[in-house]
Order: structure tokens, then sequence, then C-alpha cells
């Protein structure tokens, strides 16, 4: 039946143009040189494309609108495709412009424009359509992720036309992916993936995957966000830098750990607190309202989640309350004692001034007492016996002046 109206048209349009022809030769002379003038369309999937054929003088020829296939849209005003989507908007001697609705895929191609003169004179215009990507799927998502797992998210979107491109987000900061593109029909599924192994940094950060194509106006985008299980780990922080005699002192049992390490367990020396009655436990704070010697020792935190098991130690020793120095320090994160590396050094000095003064003073008795035995010796090694080698050197006293020995 299309076919069937198709011809008739083109008889009917060839008809009257052989007649008008054969009436005006000598206008139709002058539109010899005219020829349809169009432009290209670019159209947003789902969008209206607005097809425009315009002459710049004509002799009452009619103007004609085909699509890709080559079947008649419009001839002037006369519609000769049933298609609700295509609809006229203006026919006269030098315009004909059709409107397509709700444009697909299927609609792209080269569209022809004719002038019926004799002979036709035809002109083209390609109609492109964009496919519009869909919005980004992001699979892979464990949760929750153990810490050490190797996952890998991809993140897909498919519809697009040209090829859409994916961008990574590790909260703000671009990370890249590997991508992969697949042509489906006359648009592209596009995916990008991301493999790398967690540990406790990545809890709670979120992975963005962003989607960018010519036909959006704003990338499309969706957001996941990890969740990673780990062991607990355990730090003790306290209130005093130098704990004394009769002061408030408290120590914060700080855990890190998903799930979150429970309960927190305080002990001394490996056992219970002592004294409950000065010793408080609140939660993660164990409070010693008033410290004594007796609080010496080691206090030990303990607290666990499924993954695990943690702890965390601080020696506490109670000073003197005339003790010199700095008393309170709240912000304290570390533990602190006396300067051990300071009082190794000074030690250290000392030692090696010590060493250096017994070696020097060591060489200088050597080399004199060896002197001063050669020169009393000299009488004796001259002797037969030991009475003589005496008497020698109680004579030698007579002679004391002139071997007196001068040590400079």
């Amino acid at each position: 039946m299309i076919v069937k109206q198709h011809l008739i048209f083109i008889l009917y349009s060839l008809c009257a143009n052989v007649f008008k022809v054969a009436g005006t030769k000598s206008k139709g002379k002058g539109s010899q040189g005219q020829f349809p003038i169009t432009q290209n369309v670019t159209v947003v999937e789902g969008g209206t494309a607005n097809m425009t054929c315009r002459v710049d003088y004509n002799d009452n020829t009619s103007l004609q609108w085909s699509n890709p296939a080559q079947q008649t849209l419009f001839f002037g005003d006369k519609k000769a495709l049933r298609d609700h989507r295509i609809e006229l908007v203006r026919a006269s001697w030098q315009e004909l412009t059709i409107r397509i609705g709700d444009v697909s895929l299927s609609d792209e191609g080269q569209y022809t424009c004719s002038l019926f003169t004799m002979p036709v004179k035809t002109t083209k215009a390609f109609l492109t359509v964009l496919g519009v990507p869909g919005r980004p799927e992001i699979t892979g998502f464990t949760k929750p992720a153990m810490e050490g797992d190797v996952i890998t998210l991809t993140c897909t979107t498919s519809g697009s036309k040209p090829a859409a491109i994916i961008r990574w987000f590790r909260n703000d900061k671009e990370v890249h992916g590997t991508k992969e593109i697949n042509a489906t029909g006359k648009s592209f599924t596009v995916r990008s993936s991301l493999q790398f192994q967690v540990d406790r940094r990545d809890d709670g950060i979120a992975y963005t995957c962003s989607v960018e194509h010519v036909s959006l106006s704003n990338p499309y985008m969706t957001t996941e966000v990890l969740e990673v299980h780990y062991a607990p780990q355990l730090e003790i922080i306290h209130s005093l830098i130098i704990p004394q005699e009769g002061q408030y002192f408290k120590l914060e049992c700080v855990s890190i750990g998903n799930p979150k390490p429970e309960p927190v367990m305080w002990s001394k020396d490996g056992g219970e607190l002592p004294d409950i009655e000065r010793m408080i436990v609140e939660g993660r704070e164990l409070t010693i309202t008033t410290l004594n010697k007796t609080d010496n020792g080691t206090y030990r935190c303990e607290a666990s989640n499924p993954l695990g098991t943690s702890s965390a130690e601080y020696v506490l020793f109670v000073y003197a309350k005339d003790f010199p120095g700095p008393t309170t320090d709240p912000n304290a994160l570390g533990q602190h004692g006396p300067d051990h590396a300071l009082i190794g050094g000074v030690v250290a000095v000392v030692v090696f001034i010590t060493l250096c003064l017994i070696i020097v003073l060591g060489r200088y008795l050597a080399r004199h007492k060896g002197t001063y035995l050669t020169h009393e010796a000299k009488g004796a090694e001259d002797a037969p016996d030991a009475d003589t080698a005496i008497i020698n050197a109680e004579g030698n006293h007579v002679h004391a002046e002139e071997k007196k020995e001068y040590f400079i």
C-alpha cells in the first residue's frame, strides 16, 4: 500500500512538472540553475529533528523530502508516509520543512530534498542521532569486605552513541581503571573496572563512577561507599606527663577496628584492679581519683571484635609530691617518663672522659717511671753481689746532686 502511494505521488509530480515545462519554457529555463539548500542536523535520541529544504527562486516547482530508505515523506504539503512522528511544519514554493519527533537511532542517515525541475535537482542532509548512555551501575561490592581481600569494581553504561567515557574517583581523587567497549547494534556498551587489595584505610571510602557524553549537559554519576572489616588496634593515652602523689589521673583506651571493639577490659599487673573505690572504670576510661605509690605498675586494656583481639599497656610510676617539673598535660597522646636518652648520653660522655684521662695518665707514668728506675739501678748493675750493690747504692747518694733528674 505504501509503495503504491509512493508511485502515485511520483507520477503526479512528474505529470505536473511535464505540463509546467511545456507551458512555461522560458520560466523553466530560469530555474535550471536552482538547487535546493539543506543543512545537516544532529539530535539526541528521543528528541525532535526539524528538516528544512529551501530554494532562492522557484517557478511553482514542488519540493519533496525522502528518508534514507528513499521513501517519500512529504511531497509539497502532501504527506506520503504514514508515520505519526513525522509532521509538516511549513510548505511553500520556496521552503519545505518537516518535523520528526521521538527520534530513534534507526532514524539516523542521509535524507534527500528534491526539486522537481527537468532534470530533478537533489540535495542531501545527514541526520545524526546521539544515543544517550544509561545511568551507570557499579557491581563487585561485597559488604562488608575483609581487610586483605582483592576486589574488582565494575562500572557499566549502555546505549551510548558514540561510546561514552567512564571516569573513576576515590573520594575526590581520580583513579584509573581498565576500559572495555562493545557494540550493540548502533549503540555501545562501555565497562570500566578497578581492581585493588582493600585495607583499613579503604573503610568508608566513596568510589564514584562518572559517565560523560556529548548528549549530556552534566555527567551521570553513581557512588558506592566501601565498608571494610578489620582487627582491632589499641592505644592508651594518659592525662599527666609526670604523675605525682595526690593527683587525679586518667587513662583512656583508644581503639580502632570494624566492627568496633567491645567491651574494653582493664587490668593491673596481670590481675584485677586492686582498689575499685579509687580506680573507676567508665567505658574506655580508667580514672584514679587520688594517686599514691601503691598505684605503681603496668596497666593493660584489652578489646576484641570477630576478627581478633588487641591490647595496650601503660607503665605507671607515681612520683613524690614535691617532684619538680610540669604536672599536667591533658593533650598528651604518648607515654612519657624520665628522658632515658638524655641520661644515657650524659653517662656516656662521663665514661669517655674518664677513660681518656686514665689512658693519658697511664702513658705519662709509664714513660717517666722507666727512666727513674734506670738511674737508680745503675750501681746495682755493676755489683758482683747484693751487699756490694747496697754499698754502691748508698755511695751513690754522695753523688746524688750529679745524678739528679729533672722532669719536664
